[in-house]
C-alpha cells in the first residue's frame, strides 16, 4: 500500500531520516496537531531529552527539559488497543490522561504495558536505525535532535 504523503511525517534527524506513516484512523484529533506543529516549524531543532535503551526515545519539547510544550491547548485522550511495539510513535502525556500537548516518543522496543494508557498515532516505516542512533541518557550528554520536520505532501 503506497503512504499517503498528508498522512506521512519525515524527520530529518542528526542521525538520519525517518518516516513516520500517521495514524488518523486511531488518533485523529492528536496526528491533526503533530501536522500543525509540523507545518509551523514547531520541530524543527528539538531535541530528543530522553532516550532510554530498549524503551523508547522521548522529544517534542522545545525547552528540552521535558516540562514543555507548544501553546496550543492540551488534547483529549484517544486511546486505542493498537499496541506499543517497535517503531510505534505515541503522545507523552502528564499523569492526567487528557494532558498530551507535542511531546511524543518512539518505541525502540515492546512497551505493550503502555497500550491503552498513551495515545498512539503513527508508526516508523523506514528509519528505525537513526531512531536507534540517538544518543541515550536522562537528558543525554549531547541529545540528538530533529533538524527538521516536514509532511510529505509539503515536500
Amino acid at each position: 500500500m503506497a503512504a499517503d504523503p498528508e498522512n506521512t511525517l519525515i524527520l530529518t534527524l542528526d542521525t538520519g531520516t525517518v518516516t513516520i506513516d500517521l495514524r488518523p484512523d486511531l488518533a485523529p484529533g492528536h496526528v491533526e496537531r503533530i501536522k500543525e506543529l509540523t507545518r509551523e516549524g514547531f520541530y524543527d531543532g528539538v531535541v530528543f531529552h530522553r532516550v532510554i535503551p530498549g524503551f523508547m526515545a522521548q522529544g517534542g519539547d522545545p525547552t528540552g527539559s521535558g516540562m514543555g510544550g507548544s501553546k496550543k491547548p492540551d488534547l483529549k485522550a484517544e486511546f486505542s488497543r493498537e499496541p506499543h511495539i517497535r517503531g510505534v510513535c505515541s503522545m507523552a502525556r502528564a499523569s492526567n490522561p487528557n494532558s498530551a500537548n507535542s511531546q511524543f516518543f518512539i518505541c525502540f522496543d515492546d512497551a505493550t504495558f503502555l497500550d491503552n494508557q498513551y495515545t498512539v498515532w503513527g508508526v516508523v516505516s523506514d528509519g528505525m536505525d537513526a531512531v536507534d542512533a540517538l544518543p541515550k541518557g536522562e537528558p543525554p550528554h549531547k541529545p540528538g535532535k530533529i533538524v527538521s520536520a516536514k509532511i510529505a505532501a509539503d515536500a
